[in-house]
């Protein structure tokens, strides 16, 4: 069942999330290193292909990873009670939230206590390892209705919370101020207190459902090789089928309808460029889908395309980590080569300095120099969770 020292581990697994936080890297490094000029490549419908098709990737990574996480969660199952489950994911949830809004948070700014000073404001976003800290907690509490039970409600939160767009506020962003609390639950916004502006750019519905639905599929990744690969393939493409079937109806699954552009290009673009906050059922079809007959035959990726992902794949929380803070400190580096002061670029990266970044080219590079620069480091942090137990590696 296992190529790795730990038994509840699937190569496929370990290969599918490490391709994914892999691909996450290039839009954080477009964050660090792109023009200002070009932010945001999802909100022109004519932007070029090469600069939406690198955006448009990485929006696998976040429902991959979470979906992931719920089934490494549901694979773990037979080493721990539901007791002792419920803790592991209790402490691990809120870890991770406390990580967000510190360790997280100062990689992002590079300013003191994890966060910038915006505005005359204190600014904390809460991003993807907000929402799996907390999709964690609610986990936590939702495993003791068994794996079967988790996969029912996380399908029914995923197809039904776009029963919610209708009539739910529609905010202006992720700086939208004013709004009561629990629009965050579905909708970017900002919340302050004090002197503190926490921007929610992942509201938290169907997050929780989509790691929910990978702990009750862990359930597949239990049986045999054969029986869990047909089982994925079908349900993979079935998903994709589903995508396109409900975005060319426009009935049901997206607040954003696509519209028939000038070009076919820009056609493509506008049917691909589906709500991800917060994720729509489309978008997660779109993901999940793709994602699930890429996790069944993985395993025949050759050694030298396999391997490298699998370290990457087993130490995501590290990576994660030291890519932010790698990319930051380049982005500084770089930036006081052309002429700029530090200074500058010690606050998020949508604040630094106009007249600064590079072409996608330049992005491109600066990744690879990123991913090439992190293996070693993540190879020896895979290498010392094989061989030790301590308690608190679970937790990295």
């Amino acid at each position: 069942m296992t190529t790795g020292d730990r038994d509840y581990r699937l190569s496929s697994i370990d290969m599918l999330r490490g391709l994914v936080i892999v691909i996450m890297a290039i839009d954080h490094v477009r964050d660090f290193f792109m023009v200002a000029a070009e932010v945001d490549p999802m909100a022109n419908p004519d932007i070029g292909a090469a600069l939406f098709f690198t955006r448009w990737i990485t929006h696998y990574c976040a429902p991959v990873f979470v979906f992931l996480a719920g089934t490494s969660a549901g694979l773990m199952t037979a080493r721990r009670t539901p007791s002792a489950m419920g803790a592991f994911l209790l402490t691990r949830g809120v870890w991770l939230i406390l990580i967000e809004c510190s360790v997280i948070a100062l990689a992002w700014s590079f300013a003191p206590h994890g966060v910038a000073q915006a505005g005359g404001a204190i600014v904390v976003p809460l991003g993807v390892i907000w929402v799996i800290g907390v999709s964690m907690v609610v986990l936590a509490g939702a495993q003791r209705f068994g794996q079967r039970a988790c996969f029912v409600i996380g399908v029914a939160m995923i197809l039904g919370h776009n029963l919610l767009d209708p009539i739910w506020p529609v905010t202006s962003g992720v700086f939208d101020v004013g709004r009561p609390l629990w629009v965050a639950l579905h909708a970017q916004m900002a919340i302050a207190a004090g002197p503190v502006l926490i921007g929610v750019v992942y509201p938290l519905v169907p997050w929780p459902g989509v790691m929910l639905l990978g702990y009750g599929t862990a359930l597949v990744f239990q049986e045999s090789p054969e029986r869990r690969d047909g089982r994925l393939i079908a349900w993979g493409t079935v998903a994709t089928a589903a995508f396109v079937a409900l975005r060319l109806a426009g009935i049901y699954g997206d607040p954003n309808p696509w519209r028939v552009q000038a070009t076919a290009l820009g056609t493509i673009i506008d049917f691909l460029n589906v709500t991800k906050y917060p994720p729509s059922l489309l978008f997660l079809l779109m993901t999940l889908g793709p994602a699930a007959v890429l996790c069944a035959v993985a395993g025949r990726a050759v050694d030298a395309v396999r391997q490298p992902l699998v370290v990457f794949g087993r130490v995501p929380f590290a990576f994660y980590v030291a890519h932010l803070y790698l990319a930051h400190a380049l982005a500084v580096a770089f930036g006081v080569s052309l002429g700029f002061s530090a200074r500058q670029f010690l606050t998020f990266s949508f604040f630094f300095p106009q007249g600064y970044g590079v072409g996608l080219p330049g992005v491109y590079a600066v990744w690879l120099l990123v991913i090439v620069a992190l293996y070693p480091f993540c190879r020896w942090v895979a290498a010392v969770k094989a061989r030790r137990r301590d308690w608190w590696l679970s937790y990295l």
